[in-house]
């Protein structure tokens, strides 16, 4: 953690670790204040209640991966490749950024969310928000009613990642075959 953050971002980073290390049970006042060498005052402070800090926790990690993920779709969009050649850039981009104890913790608060009405809507906010950025990136692609398949591809990536997870697997093999499934059915004819 830099020195120059702030008690509240320290407070975050560290409870979002702790929820990757050793799960959401380990969030208690304490443990956090300890690891974001914080004050209990100022825990309690920042976050009156665990539910606001869990909220927090998920809505500042989607925030800051949506956006190096946006960052990577503009870079993607510009250099005009196909949807082929995108899925394996798609894998690529999966292994530099999305493993670890913060992409444990953002998956066992989405699971968490389902138990606590609290953090239910950041969870929705948050998943519509990942909907908008594969909505951009089938646009880019050129790919029809990206809209409609977004979350399709959200879903796919989201059980990629627990699967990469739960079997430590870091190198995110078969998500660009996977990517370019979902690809040719959405760019394949409607058949009624």
């Amino acid at each position: 953690m830099s020195t120059s953050a702030t008690a509240r971002d320290r407070i975050l980073t560290a409870a979002l670790r702790l929820i990757g290390e050793q799960g959401i049970g380990a969030v208690t006042n304490r443990a956090v204040a300890r690891a974001a060498g914080v004050s209990l005052g100022s825990l309690t402070y920042h976050f009156p209640s665990q539910t606001d800090l869990l909220r927090e926790s998920l809505q500042t990690f989607v925030d800051s991966e949506i956006a190096r993920i946006t960052a990577y779709v503009t870079r993607l969009r510009d250099s005009g490749v196909d949807p082929g050649q995108a899925a394996d850039l798609v894998e690529k981009a999966i292994v530099e950024f999305a493993y670890g104890p913060e992409q444990i913790a953002n998956l066992e608060l989405h699971l968490h969310a389902a138990r606590d009405p609290g953090v239910r809507d950041t969870s929705a906010r948050s998943v519509a928000a990942y909907d908008r950025l594969a909505t951009a990136v089938l646009t880019a692609l050129g790919i029809p009613d990206a809209e409609r398949h977004a979350p399709a591809v959200v879903a796919m990536l989201y059980g990629l990642a627990v699967r990469r997870l739960s079997t430590g697997d870091t190198s995110a093999s078969g998500t660009a075959d996977a990517f370019r499934l979902l690809l040719r059915g959405a760019l394949a004819p409607a058949t009624d």
